[in-house]
């Protein structure tokens, strides 16, 4: 636990959660990001990397997958040790959970003691990247619910299981869905729209998707 006195409270890394369909443009998102990066990649997307010169990348595959939770705690644990990173990313969370899940499947005999210890996982890992202070970007995939999502629940959310997206996202300061639309990149942050969103950075509810760290000024 750390106490702070009134008066005292240091500012620490924004946290952002951004899903959406393949091919949106999520890992490119990485180079706003400024000063070094870690990339944990789960699904071996790195060519939007390509020809960058600030990101060390940890590029997991099939051969990692029985020890990734281990394996990711001690990677992590490392970087924030080294003190020689500006940002962490985690790309992409629903590869990571459906990985650890299998790992998980069957430990316990009740289905729901697997789902408890998989969304534990998660919410410790949330909280221990809230921790860091760093700047920390997570990505998913996206589920389209259709026009079964039109009224109620809404229509788009990450690709997660519901109650291990809540423990893992709660500390993340901004969720957004990232798509194209006219040949340009948006990222939607309404949450009454009822998708996964939030912003608590400030008061945008849609924005370009090169605006997400930084937002440009309007010329007059």
């Amino acid at each position: 636990m750390r106490i702070y006195e009134p008066g005292q409270i240091m500012p620490m890394g924004n946290m952002y959660f951004i899903y959406g369909e393949g091919g949106t443009g999520k890992t490119t998102l990485v180079k706003q990001l400024k000063g070094n990066k870690l990339l944990l990649s789960f699904d071996g997307s790195t060519n939007a990397l390509v020809g960058t010169n600030d990101v060390r990348v940890f590029a997991y595959d099939h051969t990692d997958a029985a020890t990734l939770q281990n394996q990711v705690s001690l990677h992590l644990n490392e970087a924030l040790m080294s003190g020689v990173y500006n940002a962490v990313i985690l790309d992409n969370m629903t590869a990571l959970q459906n990985w650890i899940l299998e790992n998980i499947d069957n430990a316990s005999k009740d289905n729901r003691q697997n789902y408890q210890k998989l969304q534990l996982w998660f919410r410790d890992l949330g909280m221990y990247l809230r921790a860091s202070g760093l700047t920390i970007l997570a990505t998913a995939h996206q589920i389209d619910n259709g026009s079964a999502g039109l009224v109620g629940g809404g229509r788009y959310e990450a690709d997660m299981n519901a109650k291990t997206f809540n423990a893992f996202s709660a500390p993340f300061d901004v969720v957004g869905r990232i798509y194209k639309e006219n040949g340009q990149r948006f990222i939607d942050l309404d949450t009454e729209k009822g998708n996964h969103a939030k912003n608590r950075i400030d008061d945008r509810l849609l924005i370009k998707a090169d605006e997400l760290i930084e937002a440009k000024k309007e010329e007059k």
